[in-house]
């Protein structure tokens, strides 16, 4: 198996490398809020109660290389959709390539390109807004963010094969992932000091929510259980979850 999953990784990366657009493209929306959003809250974290400990760039640029998982992951459910339409999975099919294989593949590439986005959000903040970070927290950020990247993309690979309509893909996405976005408090820390008790509360059931408080603990170099458990217990059911959803729907689908 880790033989066909590096033959099918390393068609997914000659690809990616082929057409770098879509990297590029997946990348802006955090590179925006980033510089266009994340001066404005500079005045806000210096003057209001109830924001997570640190400056706005640790607080922010950890929230938004989330973003990148959780969203640039999401859509590439696109990509098989393409290449079910062109028959390119029934070629597969009569291949003796283990259909996990077929799904980690995919996966690592789409993990790949989650961290390497991530280290260029960060190295920007570093550069253009001084950020300042401990090494050990920003390597286990990028744990945290491949972990992510992983359960985002098994679940858009599951999701693609299930619905296998491609107008219908995209609204799914955006009806889901906005309320995610809103909650999990990466454009504004969702606090007690900050929301209202029943939007604090909605906060809670969102486990985006724990996974982002994480992140932004290893950017302030806290490492105790406190900081990191929920949102490392979280992620990684979520990442086992979305991983067995995603490997049982290729093999249903290929079998």
């Amino acid at each position: 198996m880790l033989r066909d999953t590096s033959l099918v990784f390393g068609r997914e990366f000659r690809q990616a490398v082929r057409d770098p657009a879509w990297l590029m493209i997946q990348i802006m929306q955090p590179l925006l809020y980033l510089v266009l959003f994340g001066p404005l809250m500079e005045k806000i974290v210096e003057n209001t109660p109830g924001f997570p400990p640190g400056d706005v760039w640790s607080i922010f640029t950890p929230a938004l290389i989330v973003m990148i998982a959780l969203f640039g992951s999401s859509f590439v459910g696109f990509g098989l959709m393409a290449e079910q339409r062109l028959g390119i999975v029934e070629r597969l099919r009569v291949t003796p390539a283990s259909r996990v294989a077929l799904l980690l593949g995919k996966v690592l590439n789409n993990v790949l390109q989650a961290l390497f986005q991530a280290v260029l959000l960060i190295a920007l903040a570093m550069v253009a807004f001084g950020l300042r970070a401990p090494a050990a927290g920003i390597l286990l950020s990028l744990v945290i963010v491949g972990l992510l990247a992983l359960t985002m993309s098994s679940a858009s690979y599951a999701l693609a094969m299930s619905i296998k309509t491609e107008d219908a893909f995209p609204a799914l996405l955006n009806a889901v992932l906005m309320p995610l976005l809103l909650l999990s408090g990466i454009l504004l820390p969702i606090t007690t000091g900050l929301a209202p008790d029943w939007l604090y509360a909605i906060s809670r059931v969102n486990p985006f929510s724990h996974v982002v408080e994480a992140n932004r603990a290893t950017f302030r170099g806290d490492f105790t259980m406190d900081a990191l458990f929920t949102g490392c217990v979280v992620l990684v059911v979520m990442a086992v979850l979305a991983v067995w959803w995603g490997t049982r729907k290729f093999q249903k689908e290929n079998a």
